[in-house]
């Protein structure tokens, strides 16, 4: 047997004899165990949850009664985010983004009841996921189990007799590596185990999945490395021990907790309210088309008079009222879109300042990845908002179509005791609407949007098995 296999196996038969090493691993194992059956758990309550809502909502949408269209219009209908297959393992953004929206006409709602407003305060310092359970708490047991692999040696006494019966430094390294490697991979298997659960469900694609299994990988790889390090470099086993756990501090707690908050400062966020206001007055000095002296609506009858070829509203084959609810209804979404797109700008330039700083910690790069593949990011909330607009511009037009095509104007603008009946359109029509449905990405296109960060946590562990490639030339030297 090899000198390289022969230290391996000493290294793990001293972890196996250290009993509170053993039992930090079993509980590890245990914890992951609970996170990927709880978690799923979870995820498949919730999305069960949001479809009941979803279907108790369309349901709502199609009972309506014969009505005016644009009572229907002010009516509006309720949406629910539905989670993908990767959700499960890490849930991302969602709880703190909000889960379902209210559509209605001349407003652009915003997402609402995010698990974080709903819950206790401590869910705010990371979820009991597979994904938090790796990228949290996998390093630290690592740490406690490899921190004395070669610092140890030193302090014994025992590394220049290990060289003098025929191991050379890189031997003992790659030995001391691959004992820690192993309990590495044993500590993200029952994790990786759950993918099987997850590929056979709906929906569930190979390439993101894939690329979360390997980063998750270079992660785990990364730390054994630093380990490895930072125990070669210092003359104490006390000493990398105090050094690994400011690192894992500094790179796992500190940074991903100061981050947002830099982010936040480097580039300010109008909040809700703010936005709010800002749209009310733009939405006040757009003027409106109720109003026979505003220049936009008068020009925009002109246009319509012309086009039917008549003098009068009372002779265009259609509504008039339905035209200038479409016409209401476009200037008010290209309005509330402009917000939205400076409002998303901003939010992707502080992701790129967080982005940024994640250069600097590995946790962070891996948490970008696995949001980024799981589709559970910011971009992912982007997504839905978008989709979620573009169904809700589409339905309101829809029914402002309605009122121009199926009511007459004389019977919009009557005023008797029978034009309230007669300006109602069949229930019928409500029932042909088509529901939203939330388009998921495809698998290339969440395995593309998480290259990056894996991009970031491959540099990291170059870096780390170069530092190592030096300690171990310099290992044993006096």
């Amino acid at each position: 047997m090899s000198p390289t296999l022969l230290i391996a196996r000493d290294e793990l038969r001293l972890m196996r004899r250290n009993r509170v090493a053993v039992i930090a691993f079993v509980l590890l194992v245990l914890l992951t165990l609970t996170a990927a059956v709880t978690a799923w758990s979870h995820q498949q309550g919730i999305a069960d949850l949001r479809q009941r809502h979803q279907t108790a909502a369309d349901s709502a949408f199609d009972a309506q009664p014969n009505r005016h269209p644009h009572r229907v219009v002010h009516y509006g209908t309720f949406i629910f985010r539905p989670l993908g297959p990767l959700a499960a393992f890490d849930p991302g953004v969602d709880a703190f983004t909000g889960n379902s929206m209210f559509l209605e006409g001349h407003r652009q709602n915003t997402a609402n009841f995010g698990d974080v407003r709903q819950s206790s305060l401590l869910i705010r310092f990371g979820q009991l996921t597979p994904a938090f359970v790796l990228q949290a708490v996998a390093p630290l047991l690592l740490i406690f189990l490899g921190y004395g692999a070669i610092a140890r040696e030193r302090e014994r006494g025992t590394l220049r007799p290990l060289m003098l019966q025929g191991a050379s430094r890189g031997q003992i390294v790659a030995g001391k590596l691959g004992g820690l490697g192993l309990v590495a991979l044993l500590a993200g298997l029952p994790a990786m185990l759950g993918f099987v659960l997850i590929a056979g469900q709906p929906g569930a694609q190979v390439e993101p999945m894939a690329v979360i299994a390997l980063g998750y990988g270079v992660y785990l790889a990364l730390w054994a490395v630093l380990i490895l390090l930072v125990s070669a470099l210092v003359k104490r086993s006390r000493d990398a021990l105090l050094a690994l756990l400011a690192l894992w501090a500094v790179l796992v707690v500190l940074l991903p907790r100061i981050a947002p908050d830099m982010a936040g400062a480097a580039v300010p966020l109008d909040n809700r309210l703010q936005t709010d206001i800002a749209v009310a007055r733009d939405l006040r000095t757009m003027g409106g088309s109720h109003n026979p002296d505003d220049p936009h609506f008068a020009r925009f009858k002109q246009a319509v008079l012309e086009r039917y070829g008549v003098g009068r509203i009372e002779d265009l084959p259609v509504n008039y009222k339905g035209l200038l609810g479409m016409e209401g209804e476009r200037l008010t979404s290209e309005l509330f879109n402009r917000y939205a797109a400076e409002s998303y700008d901003a939010q992707e330039r502080q992701n790129g300042t967080v982005r940024a700083i994640g250069v600097l910690s590995p946790a962070m790069a891996l948490r970008a990845m696995s949001m980024a593949a799981a589709g559970t990011d910011f971009a992912g909330h982007r997504r839905f908002l978008e989709q979620a607009e573009a169904y809700r511009y589409d339905l309101i037009q829809r029914l402002n179509r309605l009122q121009a095509n199926a009511v007459i104007y004389a019977d919009d603008t009557a005023q008797d005791p029978d034009a309230d009946r007669r300006k109602r359109v069949a229930a019928d029509y409500w029932q042909a609407m088509p529901d939203f449905t939330f388009r998921q990405p495809d698998g290339l296109t969440l395995a593309a949007a998480a290259l990056p960060s894996l991009g970031v946590l491959i540099l990291w562990l170059i870096a780390a098995g170069g530092g190592l490639l030096f300690a171990t030339r310099r290992l044993g030297a006096r």
